[in-house]
């Protein structure tokens, strides 16, 4: 039986973050190297690390995407390896080297502690959605993890001069420095019977990635705040 299994066994750590499989992290936890994660992500660990819920140092920040009662956000630390998931959905780990990331709040998994971090309200989009909408905007040299629900595809945006559009209920994350603007449209699903009216998708230009999932997970995707 042993031998049925082992290809399921966990390989030798090379990186402080790496996939086991599509869709489970893998942290390499040491002293001193604090994580974020997000609450309930862990499955398994291995060696000694502690989880603190909803920290002080990131309550405040973390409230402004979430409603209801404490944040979405666990600090990690300790030694050993941390194996996190979110129902299945594919993992993306990236290294950030001075640089930043725009990512959904619903998509971030975990991130370096030592990352700087902030709820930013998306420019440019504020005559389509009220008040405007809101993603989390992670910055510095550090690694970060993101969730898809299915393989995503990432753009390059820097390939033409032409934009390129994405429906926000399918977008994972941007280049914070690509412009964006709104775009009215007729969405396609109220041809078939399970919508009806307008939408509009976010159109990027400039140069920089976009990171789309093949889902449209609506359940929290880019969260209309008033």
């Amino acid at each position: 039986m042993n031998q049925q299994l082992a290809g399921f066994a966990p390989t030798p750590m090379v990186a402080r973050m790496e996939n086991h499989g599509r869709t489970m992290l893998k942290v390499a936890m040491s002293t001193g190297q604090d994580l974020y994660a997000r609450t309930g992500s862990m499955v398994a660990y291995e060696g000694f690390v502690q989880y603190e819920p909803n920290p002080p140092a990131v309550r405040q920040i973390a409230a402004q995407w979430v409603t209801g009662e404490g944040a979405p956000i666990m600090k990690c630390s300790g030694d050993g390896l941390l194996y996190l998931a979110d129902y299945g959905a594919d993992v993306v780990v990236i290294n950030l080297n001075n640089d930043s990331l725009s990512v959904n709040g619903t998509n971030v998994l975990a991130f370096d502690a030592h990352l700087q971090w902030g709820v930013e309200k998306v420019k440019g989009l504020a005559k389509f959605a009220g008040q405007g909408l809101w993603n989390v905007e992670i910055a510095g040299t550090g690694w970060v993890a993101l969730t898809s629900r299915g393989t995503p595809i990432v753009v390059d945006c820097g390939r033409g001069e032409d934009e390129t559009y994405v429906d926000p209920d399918a977008l994972v994350a941007w280049s914070p420095n690509l412009k964006v603007k709104g775009k009215r449209s007729f969405k396609a699903s109220s041809l078939i019977g399970r919508g009806s009216g307008e939408a509009y998708q976010m159109a990027f230009s400039g140069q920089g990635i976009v990171v789309v999932q093949p889902s449209e997970d609506s359940t929290d995707r880019l969260r209309i705040r008033h």
